[in-house]
């Protein structure tokens, strides 16, 4: 039986999942993310749009941070959870650091880019200011079966990587 902490990652990794479904119907690599506020109201959801918006910074937890900032005008979000569908990058964990997100939450993990545990581990580094509680796996299997049938139909289609994504950027 899951936990009731756990229906609540749940519940929020299964809106993150929505966003990056959109991002995939948009061409964009199916990431998305969602951010909740100290009290567990959400502030922000974004997807993958680098394509879209001709920015190679333009990844779901930055345009999720950048949408929080705005909406309560303040850099710093602490005290808040990300949920992500797949584990940040090393761009991304710099973002969520400065930003002081309290926690992370995230979906599958990704062998060739990922920064919290497979490639670095740089939330375990303890030169930084700022600790993030981190928990990964949740609805892992979700996310890796969406990027792999994003990528299989860009193969199938003939156009291997898509719009000059680096191949790194397939990660499951």
């Amino acid at each position: 039986m899951i936990e009731s902490w756990d229906r609540r990652d749940v519940e929020w990794m299964r809106m993150a999942l929505d966003r990056a479904a959109a991002a995939a119907g948009g061409g964009e690599v199916p990431v998305g993310a969602v951010l909740l506020d100290a009290g567990g109201r959400v502030l922000a959801a974004a997807h993958n749009a680098p394509i879209q918006e001709h920015d190679p910074s333009a990844h779901a937890e930055i345009r999720v941070l950048r949408q929080a900032a705005r909406r309560v005008e303040n850099y710093r979000l602490p005290g808040s959870t990300l949920y992500v569908t797949l584990e940040p990058c090393v761009m991304c964990v710099g973002a969520i650091l400065h930003a002081r997100v309290g926690r992370l939450v995230y979906g599958a993990a990704d062998p060739k880019a990922g920064a919290v545990e497979s490639l670095f581990r740089l939330l375990e580094d303890t030169r930084f200011n700022h600790r993030v509680m981190v928990r990964g796996g949740v609805l892992a299997a979700s996310s890796a079966t969406l990027l792999r049938e994003f990528f299989r139909a860009r193969r199938r289609q003939g156009r291997g990587a898509v719009n000059n994504i680096a191949a790194g950027e397939e990660g499951v």
